[in-house]
């Protein structure tokens, strides 16, 4: 069984491939029973938890483990850990342990890129990122290699980091322009693609500013009582969410107008599963506006495991 560390998966990936076996992963046949989360503690002000997301397909049967201790920032620790074991879908043989967290950023990325492929407008070219974490570069890459992007404007809370990031993606990517925005409403009303990655507890997105023919990604979320945006947004787009069975247990942007009696599970349009069985653009017209909800699922981290494991036999 090989161990496969952080510095491997960040070198044998590249969003490309990846984005391209998601979505060939995503038509096939899978099994993917819903997450189970524990928490770890009968204390409501503690949030430490525990989860395990199970997944399978034609090639290997997966399960990633992760545990979330949101106050070890305390103690100069990360706040997750998370792996990854994989075993033959043929005899159930282990074939790799993989560090999960790498795994996470990469897939969480390709999925929204992989999701703006079939709801985008094809000639977007204007992007607003909201959020500087950990998802911020690896949003911006995936998104820059499925689109031909030539603007990417980033907000945050707090300016150093806005001003970080930009430094960065200036050395990588010199050819296009990006830039800082201090008020949302303005520019999400001049934005092709709105991906949202941030931890916010209250609504930062709003119906009444963003434009027609708009596509919204909201990734940061995964709680019940918390949104990135608000109901007007929700009811004005055709919604779709990575999967069902979670979004509609875990995700406050739908759960919060479901609710209000002002959405309906029913309204969701479809799943990525059923995106990329359709081989095709979901968007009805250039007017639309397209609302991309995820929380992640068990198969993309299998889908990408198992590139990275494929990847590095291959160097072998």
């Amino acid at each position: 069984m090989k161990i496969i560390d952080a510095k491997q998966v960040n070198q044998v990936l590249d969003f490309p491939a990846l984005i391209n076996a998601l979505d060939a992963g995503f038509r096939q046949d899978f099994g993917m029973p819903q997450r189970q989360v524990f928490s770890l503690s009968e204390d409501p002000a503690n949030h430490d938890g525990f989860a395990v997301l199970p997944a399978w397909n034609e090639d290997v049967v997966g399960v990633k483990a992760f545990t979330y201790f949101p106050d070890n920032g305390k103690q100069a620790l990360p706040t997750l850990f998370s792996k990854i074991l994989l075993f033959s879908r043929q005899d159930g043989t282990p074939l790799a342990m993989i560090d999960g967290t790498s795994v996470t950023y990469w897939r969480t990325a390709a999925v929204s890129a992989l999701a703006s492929r079939y709801l985008a407008r094809p000639e977007s070219m204007r992007m607003l990122l909201l959020g500087t974490g950990n998802l911020a570069l690896p949003i911006v890459k995936a998104h820059l290699s499925e689109h031909a992007i030539s603007d990417v404007v980033v907000w945050g809370r707090h300016a150093d980091k806005v001003q970080s990031l930009l430094q960065t993606l200036r050395n990588i990517y010199p050819h296009v322009n990006f830039s800082a925005t201090s008020d949302l409403g303005v520019t999400a009303a001049q934005v092709d693609i709105i991906v949202s990655a941030t931890g916010a507890a209250e609504p930062l997105l709003f119906g009444k500013d963003v434009a027609a023919g708009c596509h919204v990604d909201l990734l940061g979320n995964h709680s019940q009582d918390r949104r990135e945006c608000d109901t007007e947004l929700i009811c004005r787009s055709s919604v779709y969410v990575d999967y069902r069975q979670n979004v509609l247990k875990e995700a406050g942007e739908l759960l919060v107008p479901i609710n209000e009696g002002r959405f309906a599970a029913a309204d969701v349009k479809a799943d990525l599963a059923e995106l990329c069985r359709m081989e095709r653009s979901s968007r009805r017209d250039a007017e639309e506006i397209t609302l991309f909800k995820s929380v992640g699922t068990a198969l993309s981290d299998l889908i990408c495991a198992k590139l990275v494991l494929d990847s590095i036999v291959s160097l072998s």
